[in-house]
């Protein structure tokens, strides 16, 4: 029998009340929302629960609402896997754009790692408990976090680049 996204919704407001909400289908993709300071606990219950079996983590990474109120200007994002079932999820946890901060799940999944990395390198999200959260693509005296909407797109003193090329003019060549 094969796991229904309702068995998952059903356990999980029945273990964590209103601390989960908006559940959605898409197309294969069972989601939900989870209170930012409920997370480790729900990943663990997904993970250890005997009928859900979520044991891969697949995915984490961060996305910036900087037009939000301010306590859902970031999102933390996390996609899991049952492989028995072949069942997705994903789980979105809004955080304040003042202090973004969550914790970490290193010790749940140890591949949780360099995830975190990635996304407090290009959002600045500090992940609370993490052995060592420094950046691991850009480089350490960057003081600008990239993937953030306020970040520039491109250094306007560049003189090398012809914006033609780029589709920002009409091209008559």
């Amino acid at each position: 029998m094969s796991l229904e996204s309702t068995t998952v919704q059903d356990k999980l407001v029945e273990t964590f009340g209103e601390s989960v909400f908006q559940f959605n289908q898409e197309k294969d993709v069972f989601s939900f929302e989870v209170a930012a300071d409920k997370i480790t606990a729900v990943v663990l219950f997904l993970k250890n629960d005997p009928t859900l079996r979520f044991h891969f983590l697949t995915d984490i990474c961060g996305v910036h609402y900087p037009d939000n109120a301010v306590e859902r200007q970031f999102a933390v994002v996390y996609h899991m896997h049952n492989w028995y079932e072949n069942k997705r999820i994903k789980i979105k946890a809004f955080i304040n754009g003042e202090t973004p901060e969550i914790k970490s799940l290193t010790t749940i999944f140890p591949g949780a790692n360099w995830m975190e990395r990635e996304t407090y390198d290009f959002y600045g999200i500090i992940f609370t408990g993490h052995p060592q959260l420094k950046r691991i693509l850009n480089m350490d005296e960057m003081v600008s976090h990239p993937m953030r909407k306020e970040f520039p797109m491109e250094d306007g003193g560049r003189t090398d680049k012809d914006d033609r090329f780029f589709g920002r003019t009409a091209f008559n060549g």
